[in-house]
């Protein structure tokens, strides 16, 4: 029996683009999948994904793949309103804003990761760097 449907197959070929490091064309692909899930309003009807949730973060890896961060963040913060304790998607949306350049918002998210699933936050980024670098700059009155 043949339990490949079309939306499987489409998921298929997106995630075969990701993995070739076409994240520009599997963005556009994934998209399609969650918009056509979010329509359906039916996560996971065929059985492939545990959730919507999991296609949503695979979606959020294509866009800061391709350089889309405010879809990525947009993404990443519904990823986490469906799933909170979820370490790898804080651990994106605070790559996702350092690569924004918005380091000062991307200390929570990085933080939560850190609490939720051991992934350690960069010393670059940690709250202590930043009291070190103030402590040896020379204050001038």
């Amino acid at each position: 029996m043949n339990t490949t449907t079309p939306f499987t197959l489409r998921l298929s070929w997106a995630e075969g683009l990701f993995e070739r490091g076409d994240f520009l064309a599997a963005a556009t692909a994934l998209a399609a999948l969650v918009d056509e899930v979010d329509s359906a309003e039916q996560a996971s009807s065929d059985g492939f994904l545990h959730s919507v949730t999991e296609l949503r973060l695979l979606l959020a890896r294509a866009y800061f793949g391709s350089a889309q961060l405010g879809r990525a963040e947009a993404t990443l913060v519904r990823v986490i309103e469906d799933a909170p304790t979820d370490a790898y998607a804080h651990l994106l949306l605070g790559r996702t804003l350092q690569r924004a350049g918005r380091h000062a918002d991307a200390a929570r998210p990085l933080a939560l990761a850190e609490i939720f699933g051991g992934y350690e936050r960069p010393q670059a980024y940690g709250a202590n760097d930043l009291a070190a670098a103030e402590a040896a700059s020379p204050t001038t009155t």
